[in-house]
């Protein structure tokens, strides 16, 4: 088994690369919901030395690191890559925190933060009786897909339109045209998802 070098370091001696590394084992750790002692049985070290990477006390050969990367499912790269100010933010968002971005008749609010911009675009969309996304048919980069939850939907992609209901889904590229009609006598809710904002 190889062992992290430089285990006589002394707290007062730790290295700010040492302690930026064990700052991030610990959050990413915390995050994934294990303790130290899981993470160490899973990555085949001791208890000890986990706590000493994470005080930056140690600093982890790379076939330690690699272990303990592999032990939450993670390359090298995705353990660095992560973002641990997006760690320490909450994974759930109220009804009444979802960020409004329709307007008029459709309502589009966003699953996440105001400020959060990332690979997918989740949506909780509502449309009023006689709704429509507009004449002209909405195109744009990525894909979307959405199941309704209530009401019918009229939804057009290129040629070929179709009446959803709820338990309905639809799947398809967004640089198809496409449109939205509530068809129904009450309003219509879908929950989709998207790989690019477009809105």
């Amino acid at each position: 088994m190889n062992k992290p070098v430089n285990q006589n370091k002394h707290p007062e001696a730790a290295d700010p690369a040492d302690l930026e590394l064990g700052t991030r084992l610990r959050a990413i750790r915390q995050r994934f919901g294990l303790s130290q002692r899981e993470l160490a049985r899973r990555a085949g070290i001791t208890n000890g030395t986990v706590s000493l990477i994470e005080q930056g006390q140690v600093s982890p050969s790379v076939g330690s690191l690699r272990r303990l990367t592999g032990a939450l499912s993670l390359s090298l790269a995705e353990f660095f890559a992560f973002d641990l100010d997006a760690l320490a933010r909450t994974a759930f968002f109220r009804s009444d925190e979802l960020t409004e971005i329709g307007t008029g008749p459709v309502s589009l609010r966003r699953v996440g933060r105001p400020d959060q911009i990332g690979a997918m675009q989740v949506l909780h969309e509502r449309y009023a009786i006689g709704a429509d996304t507009g004449q002209e048919m909405l195109c744009h980069r990525g894909e979307e897909a959405g199941v309704v939850t209530r009401g019918k939907v009229l939804v057009t992609v290129g040629s070929e339109a179709r009446e959803l209901g709820p338990g309905d889904a639809y799947y398809f590229e967004s640089r198809i045209p496409h449109r939205f009609q509530n068809i129904g006598d009450e309003e219509c809710e879908i929950v989709s998802v998207a790989t690019e904002a477009s809105l």
